[in-house]
């Protein structure tokens, strides 16, 4: 088959950087779904890998948000069928979207939005599940809660789809940090009440909220847990989905609570609740139907080749896309 993998670790402006080849087709293990991919997109995360790779081991397929439809079946997937229109975001640590065909398991795999196009369908699984897990697993809110929740990075792919969930799902308050005026307009289009530069992150949030806020979800963290100390309330709670090396200690008077957020946890360790990300994709699915989340697709380049695929990385490592970039067939 025909897949698009970064054979060694290059720069974003060099065209050998991602590059077309033949592979053979997917390995489907019992619990798996064959799928015939038509759209992905791309998210830091396939940024950062591509930089990562080595130049001696095997070649690296990304992708790790899709939509298609399954071709094929293990012998102990439940709940699918050959021709299901559905969407993923996959396992990091195993062939990714970027190709004709992947082996997905089907626990994490839902059917897509029918409303939805594959290539915006495409735009949503990682982020969706990321703000699922973060905002109800990690954070505990639960849809009754009010307060206020920051979300740092609005106009990212995951602050657009959790601005969406937190007004939809909870009665909470959505203070969205955005540093340019039509990032800022993307942030009130999602939802958020209210719209700060991260420039002056503690002083605009605290004009805003003098009381002090509930919760932070934060796509850039290292610099900013002074910040969020200041603008927190006792025992409120921070999720990062950013790593890195951070110093917490400015946390610890009012006993914040930090959490971090990885979705590819559950796959890589095939925990016991797997099938978790399949429910949260198919809840999501339901809310995109009934208009109460809309994709977040901005830029969709039609060309599902390693120059297209490429140009999306270059969009992303640029740092200025809103929402995400989707290519399709």
């Amino acid at each position: 088959m025909h897949a698009i993998a970064a054979l060694d670790a290059r720069p974003v402006t060099d065209p050998l950087a991602l590059r077309d080849i033949e592979v053979p087709d997917p390995t489907v293990r019992d619990n798996d779904l064959l799928i015939r991919v038509e759209a992905v997109s791309v998210n830091p995360t396939d940024v950062y890998r591509r930089a990562k790779v080595k130049a001696d081991g095997p070649p690296r397929i990304l992708g790790f948000d899709g939509a298609g439809t399954v071709v094929g079946l293990g012998s102990a997937v439940t709940g699918f069928s050959v021709g299901d229109e559905v969407w993923w975001s996959g396992d990091a640590f195993r062939d990714g979207a970027n190709a004709d065909l992947q082996a997905v398991d089907h626990r994490i795999v839902s059917r897509k939005p029918a409303s939805a196009s594959f290539a915006d369908a495409a735009s949503l699984p990682l982020t969706s599940i990321t703000a699922w897990e973060g905002m109800f697993e990690r954070m505990r809110i639960n849809r009754e809660d009010a307060g206020t929740l920051l979300m740092v990075g609005g106009a990212g792919g995951v602050g657009s789809v959790l601005t969406q969930l937190a007004k939809r799902l909870t009665s909470m308050r959505v203070i969205a940090t955005a540093s340019r005026e039509e990032s800022a307009a993307w942030c009130r289009r999602m939802g958020a009440d209210a719209v700060v530069d991260h420039r002056d992150l503690a002083g605009e949030v605290t004009a805003l909220a003098p009381d002090g806020i509930d919760y932070v979800f934060s796509s850039y963290t290292p610099g900013n847990i002074e910040a969020y100390a200041r603008v927190l309330r006792p025992f409120g709670q921070i999720v990062s989905i950013d790593g890195g090396q951070l110093d917490l200690l400015p946390l610890f008077a009012k006993s914040i609570g930090f959490h971090w957020e990885y979705m590819f946890a559950r796959s890589r360790y095939e925990t016991w609740d797997m099938a978790e990300q399949g429910r949260m994709l198919a809840e999501t699915a339901e809310l995109v139907d009934a208009g109460d989340v809309v994709p977040t697709a901005t830029v969709r380049i039609d060309d599902f080749s390693a120059a297209g695929i490429l140009e999306a990385h270059r969009l992303v490592e640029s740092g200025t896309v809103i929402g995400k970039v989707v290519i399709h067939r």
